[in-house]
């Protein structure tokens, strides 16, 4: 398996549903914020650009064509403790990849939710999807690794 992206994202009171629990919208809130951060955001090895989108050119954006999430375990809300979020590319087509998503409440626990999600690479430009360059396909495959395990 290739490298992975962690990062932590701080609970809210409002990720709280009136049960006590994180409400399952607000948790694909979460690993949505974490998936920002890999692709756009976040300070990845090798690279003082930002993202693993960095080679996308401009005009050429990221649209959610599908998501599946399973959820695996309860997700208090712990007052100050950060939720977990672990991805990695799971699968890179012509013009479109896959993440893999792994949410934890603790280090040691195993993932309240797992997700994968196959993101297209859209020219606005063109209005048409936009296939991998040689040096995006790169980066991405850096992270390349198993699919995570989602129920049938």
């Amino acid at each position: 398996m290739g490298a992975t992206f962690d990062c932590e994202i701080q609970a809210r009171l409002r990720d709280m549903n009136l049960g006590g629990h994180v409400d399952s919208v607000e948790a694909v809130r979460i690993i949505d914020e974490g998936r920002l951060r890999f692709l756009r955001f976040a300070t990845l090895p090798g690279d003082d650009r930002p993202g693993l989108l960095r080679d996308l050119p401009d005009g050429v954006t990221e649209l959610v064509a599908s998501q599946r999430v399973d959820y695996h375990a309860e997700m208090r809300f712990v007052a100050h403790q950060p939720f977990l979020v672990r991805l990695w590319v799971d699968r890179i087509g012509t013009s479109s990849f896959t993440l893999s998503t792994e949410l934890r409440v603790a280090p040691d626990r195993p993932p309240a939710l797992v997700a994968r999600t196959t993101v297209v690479l859209f020219d606005h430009g063109a209005e048409r999807s936009w296939p991998f360059s040689d040096e995006a396909r790169a980066a991405f495959e850096a992270y390349a690794g198993e699919p995570v395990v989602l129920r049938d």
